[in-house]
């Protein structure tokens, strides 16, 4: 199937909520501009309404933690507490007023919340590696019940949805890998019993929010103890429930294939892309740098795109690729002024500077 520019600008419903008004997804993006507290900064609303603004029909927070202890980063923001409504009201009506639909990513970093953040971090089991300490059965179900009300939360402060962070080995990851999760109880062992906190997560906002309260999933197969065999059965599974409106792929590379040899010699999205889906969209996310990249991914089976870094280059991506078809993100590295001028704050773009070369190196005095 071959997909023109056109059909990138095409609207897509949703089963739930409003339609999205092209196929764009901001990705949810670490910036570590929040205050310390969790409370949204001017600079964090500044860089994602410039995103609304740039034409993304989905404007994405960053991960937004639902417990304190679940905190992945320094500057990370926070939906764990009523303190937190002010700035999360302020921002989904910013991203409304420019015509995108809001949505708040939910997170925990489980094991992977730095010791310095957090005191012991707390993980599905005992992890040894990490220092983490295993999580009791009250406190899987006040996991479990902290995703839900941080949902209803960003509902409550007029977000017209929210993600679940399902992947990159953060908490709800680490409970769907067997190689961490050894748990003897309901959610350990099987995959089913695994799953169990992600789909009682789903089903629980689902009763505590509104008919048309937007839910999506972000998902990563590999890495992090996680198998494509079995991340694919659980993408079907969610498929096939319809509990949530779209699926998130995130692939490192949408062109990759798999890792491991038994998948190869077909792409990593094409195990996701053959699944039944019905109503429930499917996007994906993975070095998508230019018009040609987001095309290739609605070729292949896509129902829409997922921007990072073409977002963080360009805040307006979407609408150079409407204006340059055959538009392709700046070269790297770029300048700090680059960033700053994409209003990036200089926080952000100190943040940038660990990703090996994104930024240009400044000339010593």
């Amino acid at each position: 199937m071959i997909v023109g520019t056109d059909e990138l600008f095409e609207p897509l419903t949703l089963p739930r909520g409003p339609a999205m008004k092209n196929r764009f997804m901001l990705a949810p993006l670490t910036n570590q501009q929040s205050f310390d507290d969790g409370r949204l900064s001017p600079e964090e609303q500044h860089w994602l309404t410039m995103r609304a603004k740039g034409g993304f029909a989905i404007t994405m927070t960053a991960a937004a933690h639902v417990q304190a202890v679940g905190q992945g980063f320094a500057g990370q923001l926070g939906v764990f507490d009523d303190r937190h409504l002010e700035g999360l009201t302020r921002l989904a009506a910013a991203i409304r007023a420019e015509g995108s639909i809001s949505s708040v990513q939910l997170h925990h970093a489980g094991n992977r919340s730095p010791k310095e953040l957090v005191g012991t971090p707390v993980c599905p089991s005992d992890d040894p590696e990490t220092g983490a300490r295993g999580l009791t059965g009250d406190e899987v179900a006040q996991l479990r019940d902290d995703f839900i009300a941080a949902a209803k939360r960003s509902e409550q402060a007029g977000f017209d949805g929210v993600e679940i962070h399902g992947a990159h080995g953060y908490i709800l990851a680490q409970f769907l890998s067997a190689e961490i999760n050894k748990r003897d109880d309901l959610y350990g062992g099987s995959l089913e019993n695994r799953s169990r906190i992600l789909f009682e997560i789903i089903d629980g906002i689902r009763a505590a929010c509104g008919s048309d309260f937007q839910v999506g999933l972000r998902l990563s197969p590999e890495r992090f103890g996680l198998k494509l065999a079995e991340i694919r059965d659980l993408a079907a599974e969610l498929l096939r429930q319809a509990q949530i409106d779209y699926l998130d792929m995130s692939l490192w590379d949408v062109a990759k294939e798999p890792v491991e040899p038994e998948f190869q010699g077909r792409s990593l999205m094409s195990y996701f892309t053959d699944l039944p889906r019905g109503d429930v969209r499917l996007g994906a996310a993975g070095k998508v740098m230019s018009a040609a990249d987001a095309r290739g991914v609605l070729e292949a089976g896509c129902d829409f795109v997922v921007i990072g870094r073409g977002a963080i280059l360009r805040h307006d991506f979407p609408e150079r690729v409407r204006r340059e078809h055959d538009y392709v993100s700046p070269a790297l590295p770029v300048t700090a002024q680059h960033l700053l001028d994409e209003g990036l704050s200089p926080q952000f773009v100190t943040y940038m500077r660990n990703w090996k070369g994104f930024v240009e190196e400044e000339a010593a005095a």
